[in-house]
């Protein structure tokens, strides 16, 4: 019975989590936007990122990840390289509340009941939901932005290496840009036909916004059955 027992646990993982080893810990770092105001640099964080995130590691090589991040991202012409954005001196800020699940895949094996210290690249990607506050400028006032709450979707795609630091303890550093469902971050492209809202930039062309950190994950949980091994 005890056997029958086991093999269940190792076609369900999802029966028990103590089943799996866990993680849950904190991200700090910045964060920067990309789009049609401000500079185009595609990482130079500027802003503080804070976040909370919680892994179930299925195997050595892979893990289901859940987050929360949040941070203020903002633009401004005058850091542009591009003389047209420079003459313009169009500015933004803006507040982004992620929500984000998707799957981690590890390049070499990181089982964490192997005491021994590991270090591995990692890539991950899934799904993001945030929560924005639409921009859009009047043509009689371009310079002031209004705003409105609004939500879309993003796709996050982050690269980064990890490390056991100590048996319970994993340190990693990350850079994260996510490719937005909008182009309203900024107040380029709201979500109207109003003749007197503005539009301006590449309207074909959605918002991205970048997080890069770190990552501090402490682990917990009974050895984990990895089947495929």
């Amino acid at each position: 019975m005890k056997k029958i027992f086991n093999l269940l646990l190792c076609f369900f993982p999802f029966i028990t989590l103590n089943a799996q080893i866990n993680e849950i810990g904190v991200f700090l770092g910045g964060s920067n936007f990309v789009g049609d105001v401000g500079s185009t640099t595609y990482i130079a964080p500027e802003k503080l990122a804070f976040g909370v995130l919680y892994k179930w590691n299925k195997s050595p090589r892979h893990s289901y990840r859940f987050s929360y991040t949040q941070s203020t991202v903002a633009g401004n012409d005058k850091n542009s390289d591009e003389t047209g954005r420079s003459n313009r001196g169009y500015s933004f800020e803006n507040d982004i509340k992620e929500l984000s699940a998707g799957l981690e895949f590890n390049f070499f094996d990181f089982n964490l009941h192997d005491y021994h210290t590991k270090v591995t690249p990692y890539i991950y990607s899934g799904l993001n939901f945030f929560m924005f506050d639409q921009l859009y400028r009047f043509t009689t006032s371009p310079n002031v932005t209004y705003s409105e709450n609004s939500s879309s979707f993003a796709i996050p795609i982050i690269l980064g290496i990890k490390s056991n630091i100590t048996p319970h303890f994993v340190l990693g550093a990350e850079v994260g840009a996510r490719y937005t469902f909008t182009d309203a971050i900024d107040g380029s492209n709201p979500n109207t036909d109003s003749a007197n809202i503005l539009k301006f930039g590449n309207l074909n062309n959605n918002d991205w916004y970048v997080f890069s950190g770190i990552t501090l994950t402490y682990t917990f949980g009974q050895k984990p059955c990895y089947c495929a091994e």
